[in-house]
């Protein structure tokens, strides 16, 4: 709840710190007489003494009349609210959403007709699967959440990394969490698929298919969260002035392109930083690079929806970009990280059912139980039906309701009648009236079948969508499924759950199954029919990653090794060369001060040790010969440049990093191994992975 401004004291001096420290409600607080603040209780009562309990006497109980102990105490015994379920790892920032492209034809929300109009944004990123003290780096999908706090209330735009979700029926989304999470009779493992009762689950449960696969693939190792794509999965309806309808289904495009990590590479993050995505974001912010998506819509009538093989109300399938094309309307910049991490990122309470006029829902069986469920779990997460009086929760337009009381009330509702109709509230009739311009639900034609307990005839199809998918990557992102599953498959302990999951894989592709079986050195087994025969759609290159690779050092970080003596001139121009160029670049070392050839001695960004190159995108090395000679006999620098050629990075590599270290590595240079001299071609390199590479270095299945 915000605090009310103190009065302030006569004579204050000013504060001997930088800023003015700020109280819960971002007034200055009261200020003592030696510049620093007065402690105060959450009452505003002040504080004499925050180090010692009152006590009966000096070495006595502590007495129950110690007001102050107990509410700090209090205060922090409940800092904890309970976890999301999923989603419980998640990073957030603020920004704005720019429409460049009227949807006007197509719906009366302002969101999407008007173009001069800077709506504020918060969004949240998460991973799915772990509790909020797990890491950033698992393989997992991504919620891609944005709250449009709007002229006409708040849109909230739930949504994930990948197009397309785990189940078609809400009533099954219990049973999918439980078996992604911690298995219950031991607790791990934490923020993992790799383990039996997830396998078991998908491959009972034949809808699971395609988003398993897009788990598998390198789109559940994301690079960073701003690298990352956004959908809100389901289809919507855009409803214009004369109630027409409309489908849409949203897209969000990242400004730096989409780019993943190796998977030995993402697990090693693991160990050299839980906190990767949330310090890149955090980082890039601070440094003024503020992350951009473009937003995107695909539009299409019912006529057309007819038409598809595929039904576009279950979730489990995607509307191929070559059949209905992404027409790219605004654009969002997350411009301000959160000035409290709690108090925003963790409280912010995200909901589909948030919806504006002009916008509406499908008759998506997994969106319509969303609808109840998201709403459902914030009231016990934040306390009570007014957690949309939180500042991260409410409207930044105007608004009223007659909702009194409850727990956790912040305002303080006025007037006699809490009521409608009512005439008391001012003095004439003042009875809130239905307007033109609010909510109204499209009037889509009711089925007459009766109450049933049924799927559409085309959710059936479990199968067409995964190979269409499969179809579409590239020769090294189809191995690298290939190669995840052998991962996965081999964390799983009961032998049939592995027999029927490679069964069922058949259905997508015969070469995927028998390269899985080949891969974990079991025979292939007999397929098992599915319940609606797949059939062949024409592969989509717009879902794979590496055919739309940009290739760009925008956004990617750079690390140098440097150590005593490295040649000054020749780490700047390095340097210079990689920042002109869009990248972030780091000087680390053996030692965290060195003093280089130009005799100044500076503190570097790191130590290799604690900075290793799994944090970069490409390295260089700048070392004398008699320093490259004493590092070569440490792990940890050859470990920096050994993961760096393994994970198919560029390396400006200098004389003494060849001669010396490469050699204790084992690493033999290739093309994507330069000299530090050649600054354009190390930034050119350093753009694309080394592809080429990865066959020298490890069997592919």
């Amino acid at each position: 709840m915000a605090t009310r401004k103190p009065p302030a004291r006569p004579e204050q001096k000013p504060r001997k710190a930088d800023a003015p420290r700020r109280g819960n409600g971002g007034e200055p607080r009261q200020q003592a007489e030696d510049g620093y603040d007065t402690l105060t209780t959450a009452q505003g009562i002040p504080v004499s003494d925050n180090q010692n309990s009152l006590r009966a006497f000096e070495r006595g109980p502590t007495l129950l009349e110690d007001f102050i102990l107990r509410e700090k105490i209090t205060h922090f015994d409940h800092e904890r609210i309970p976890e999301r379920v999923v989603h419980a790892r998640g990073s957030g920032a603020h920004g704005y959403f720019q429409l460049n492209k009227s949807l006007a034809k197509y719906t009366t929300a302002r969101l999407f007709t008007e173009t001069k109009v800077r709506t504020p944004v918060f969004a949240r990123f998460s991973t799915v699967a772990g509790g909020a003290g797990s890491v950033d780096t698992p393989r997992d999908v991504r919620g891609f959440a944005v709250k449009f706090y709007t002229q006409e209330g708040n849109f909230d735009l739930v949504g994930n990394d990948f197009p397309v979700f785990a189940i078609q029926d809400a009533m099954k989304f219990p049973d999918l969490v439980h078996a992604l999470k911690m298995e219950p009779d031991r607790a791990f493992p934490q923020a993992a698929s790799a383990h039996d009762t997830f396998w078991d689950f998908v491959s009972l449960t034949p809808e699971t298919w395609h988003m398993t696969l897009w788990a598998m693939s390198d789109r559940g190792l994301p690079r960073s969260l701003r690298m990352i794509e956004g959908f809100g999965i389901h289809t919507f309806r855009l409803v214009d002035k004369n109630g027409r309808s409309t489908f849409v289904k949203f897209h969000w495009r990242p400004h730096l392109g989409v780019q993943s990590h190796i998977w030995d590479e993402h697990m090693k993050i693991q160990h050299a930083d839980n906190d990767f995505h949330r310090r890149d974001l955090f980082e890039a912010i601070q440094a003024g690079d503020f992350p951009a998506w473009d937003l995107g819509v695909q539009l299409f009538t019912e006529e057309q929806a007819a038409e598809f093989p595929f039904d576009h109300l279950d979730a489990t399938k995607l509307i191929p970009e070559e059949l209905v094309p992404v027409q790219l309307i605004g654009t969002m910049v997350l411009d301000r990280w959160p000035d409290n991490f709690f108090a925003e990122t963790e409280q912010v309470a995200f909901c589909p059912a948030n919806m504006i006029p002009g916008i509406d829902f499908s008759d998506d069986p997994l969106l319509q139980g969303r609808l109840f469920s998201y709403l459902d779990t914030q009231l016990l997460r934040l306390g009570g039906p007014n957690f949309t009086q939180l500042p991260i929760n409410a409207p930044k337009c105007p608004f009223a309701n007659h909702q009194r009381d409850g727990h956790m009330q912040i305002t303080t509702p006025k007037g006699r009648a809490a009521y409608d109709p009512n005439s008391l509230s001012q003095p004439g009739d003042t009875t809130a009236r239905e307007t033109a311009a609010g909510f109204r639900s499209f009037r889509a034609a009711a089925g007459e079948d009766g109450k049933q307990r049924i799927r559409a005839e085309l959710f059936a199809d479990h199968f067409s969508q995964p190979r269409m998918f499969w179809n579409s990557l590239t020769d090294i992102e189809r191995a690298h499924v290939v190669s995840a599953l052998v991962f996965e498959l081999s964390k799983v302990e009961n032998e049939h759950i592995v027999v029927r999951t490679v069964a069922q894989a058949r259905n997508i592709d015969e070469a995927l199954a028998k390269r899985v079986a080949d891969g974990l050195g079991m025979p292939l087994p007999a397929r098992i029919p599915p319940a609606r025969e797949p059939i062949d759609m024409l592969p989509s290159p717009a879902l794979s990653i590496l055919r739309n690779a940009k290739e760009t050092l925008q956004g990617r970080a750079i690390g140098i090794l440097v150590s005593e003596g490295s040649d000054v001139a020749q780490v700047n121009a390095l340097r210079k060369a990689a920042e002109k160029a869009g990248a972030q670049v780091k000087l680390i070392g053996p030692k965290l001060h060195v003093a280089l050839s130009d005799g100044k001695r500076r503190r570097l960004d790191g130590k290799v040790d604690g900075m290793p190159s799994l944090v970069f995108d490409a390295v260089g090395s700048v070392l004398s010969l008699d320093e490259a000679r004493k590092l070569a006999k440490e792990s940890a620098v050859i470990d920096f440049f050994r993961d760096a050629f393994g994970h198919l990075k560029a390396i400006a590599a200098c004389g003494g990093t060849r001669a010396h270290i490469f050699k204790a590595a084992g690493i033999k240079p290739d093309a994507g191994v330069v000299e530090p001299e050649d600054t354009a071609g190390f930034v050119a390199a350093a753009k694309v992975r080394q592809w080429a590479r990865e066959p020298t270095l490890r069997t592919l299945p």
